[in-house]
């Protein structure tokens, strides 16, 4: 049985209804627009002049000049060139790098052994004053027996950075940490980051690089999570790493802090060899991306999530390892299970 609204409620109601939805979509549009240009590579003192100019005409089509249909095409045209114009933004391999992201790795595959070519194992003295140091190394995918996830909360508890870590038999870890690319002087921003304002690169690294840069310097708080991940999905998505890393050698990309980011990524790693993977919004909101792997089994879950979490939390166990060889042996000793 059908039912007739018309009798309930006035055609005008549907038409405000219609009216303050385009009226939302256009506000978007203008906001993303104007940040876009306030956020682009144009010159510094033209950035704002247009940004503002761009701001001011469009709320001058949402208010006054809503009701005329030339002043609203002329939005959708403006709107249209300005999107044209940022997705035709190249990004680069060729700026001025900061001294522990001017390398960028690679990966020589020979069947099931992988040499990676340029693993960093940054030497801290401070978190800014430090001595860059890369190392080659051959792994045996044969003799790979783990993975885990490393995640880090530097500020909100609602967002964290996401690192995952192979581990082969022998003690050697390779840990893969998604991040901006940034250039001397340069610094992060969260609504930056949806603006083409970084390239994207994956930092291959030595835990008492990544791991301990975290811990020992920045002081952030690092929860390393031992995963249940069958070995041979494991290889696979190694190598699908290391086909990014190969690719973003020579053709750059941009980092996106909604779509190209330190998990959604993982996540693209991993869902061509597990089809049955579905999206979760902690994804997303990836402060709460433990509570998820915890719910959907892929931790041991033979302690309560608050428990077991509190037992993944590091940073005691990397400050008291320092520049130890074992470093990626001794974060994992005492009740980390």
């Amino acid at each position: 049985m059908s039912m007739d609204f018309r009798g309930i409620f006035p055609g005008r109601f549907f038409r405000g209804i219609g009216n303050a939805f385009r009226r939302f979509a256009f506000l978007v549009m203008a906001g993303w627009a104007t940040l876009a240009v306030y956020y682009s590579d144009l010159p510094p003192s033209f950035r704002p002049v247009i940004a503002g100019l761009f701001a001011v005409g469009s709320l001058a089509v949402l208010t006054v000049g809503y009701r005329l249909r030339g002043a609203r095409l002329v939005f959708l045209a403006t709107f249209t060139i300005v999107q044209v114009w940022w997705l035709l933004i190249p990004p680069s391999n060729t700026r001025n790098w900061q001294p522990d992201v001017v390398l960028l790795p690679w990966a020589a595959i020979d069947g099931e052994r992988v040499t990676i070519h340029g693993i960093r194992n940054v030497d801290y003295r401070t978190e800014t004053d430090y001595t860059v140091r890369h190392y080659d190394r051959t792994f045996d995918l044969a003799r790979m027996k783990s993975v885990d996830l490393f995640v880090v909360y530097w500020g909100s508890p609602l967002i964290a950075h996401t690192m995952l870590s192979f581990g082969f038999a022998g003690g050697d870890y390779v840990c893969f940490s998604i991040e901006t690319r940034k250039e001397v002087g340069e610094e992060y921003s969260s609504i930056k980051g949806f603006f083409k304002q970084y390239e994207l690169t994956y930092i291959i690294g030595d835990e008492r690089d990544l791991v301990r840069l975290r811990t020992n310097y920045r002081k952030e708080q690092v929860y390393l999570w031992r995963l249940r991940t069958p070995m041979d999905l494991a290889r696979k998505v190694f190598l699908d790493y290391l086909r990014t890393v190969n690719r973003l050698r020579d053709r750059p990309e941009w980092y996106n802090a909604l779509t190209s980011n330190c998990t959604t990524n993982i996540r693209g790693h991993t869902v061509p060899y597990a089809p049955n993977s579905r999206f979760d919004w902690r994804i997303v909101i990836n402060g709460f991306i433990d509570r998820m792997i915890y719910d959907r089994g892929m931790v041991d879950r033979g302690l309560p999530f608050e428990e077991l979490k509190r037992r993944s939390l590091v940073n005691e166990r990397a400050q008291a390892a320092g520049k130890d060889p074992a470093f990626s042996r001794l974060i994992r000793e005492g009740p980390l299970r």
